[in-house]
């Protein structure tokens, strides 16, 4: 499998969801956009244990991983339990054009927000332009 990149790329493809035994996605619902000079990625994780979250970047690979506990619940006879517990995992391709060292990331009421610096190098520039005169003097078109 050859994996080739984009610099021009967002954060572009989900590279892998991970599967819990009973073969049910565990969700970890996300929206990403652009703000000005950074891309945001918000990721619903409610009820997860804050410490266990974790957000690293190798590469072009940025991945985020949480923990939610199963509920003890040792004198309690259930009716229902939809909630997944267990280990969650996303992980996103990056392009070139991010600032990785720069990446910061917070928990807060369920949701962790990641933002993504666009590196200086990928944002439009304007190059002066030269020219030289008849008398061989350079003039700077502004």
């Amino acid at each position: 499998m050859s994996m080739s990149f984009d610099p021009f790329s967002q954060l572009d493809r989900i590279a892998q969801s991970v599967f819990d035994t009973s073969r049910q996605p565990r969700l970890m619902p996300v929206d990403l956009f652009r703000e000005g000079d950074q891309y945001v990625l918000n990721a619903d994780l409610p009820g997860v244990d804050p410490g266990s979250v974790d957000v690293d970047v190798d590469g072009h690979l940025l991945t985020i991983r949480a923990q939610r506990s199963a509920a003890n619940r040792e004198n309690s006879r259930w009716l229902a339990q939809e909630r997944p517990f267990g280990p969650y995992m996303r992980q996103f391709t990056i392009g070139d054009d991010v600032a990785a060292d720069r990446i910061s990331a917070n928990y807060d009421n369920g949701v962790l927000s990641v933002v993504i610096p666009i590196a200086d190098r990928a944002k439009p520039r304007k190059i002066q332009v030269e020219s030289v005169t008849e008398h061989g003097h350079k003039a700077v078109n502004a």
